[in-house]
């Protein structure tokens, strides 16, 4: 585990600092923005499931077009024929490939609602993440005996 010196250079003292979270926002802002910071969350993980898709359909199209290789060493031309005029090409949706997919969603829905996300937290957060997470973080070294901010 790294230490303190080990952070990010482009993590600021600001991002670290869980009293950096503006003190105007009321508990529904808070409440929505944690909603929000949560589904985007969740976004991310989908894109995850998504790029997994692409990368066993892409080993499943590998095999397949190794399958077409040995079916013709075993002389069954007309499997290896439909193998590679038929399934190879094909795409795995409405004949669109996976890597297709990908890209669609990255530089549309993903693109589009990370954007709305940043731009709700610029205008009520000063664009602060986690301000939630960064209220229970002041909170709980508040309460804490002889914590100090630098620890």
């Amino acid at each position: 585990m790294g230490s303190s010196d080990d952070r990010d250079d482009e993590t600021t003292d600001s991002d670290r600092d869980c009293d950096a979270l503006p003190p105007t926002l009321n508990d529904a802002e808070q409440d929505a923005l944690h909603e929000f910071q949560l589904a985007i969350e969740h976004v991310y993980r989908g894109y995850g499931a998504l790029l997994e898709f692409h990368h066993e359909i892409g080993g499943a199209m590998g095999k397949m077009d190794e399958a077409e290789s040995l079916l013709r060493e075993a002389s069954h031309e007309e499997w290896a024929n439909e193998l590679r005029d038929d399934h190879l090409p094909a795409g795995a949706i409405d004949d669109r490939w996976t890597y297709e997919l990908v890209d669609e969603f990255s530089q549309g829905f993903l693109e589009d609602v990370t954007a709305f996300e940043a731009a709700v937290r610029e205008e009520l957060a000063d664009g602060h993440p986690h301000v939630t997470e960064r209220a229970q973080q002041r909170r709980w070294r508040e309460r804490a005996d002889g914590w100090s901010s630098d620890q």
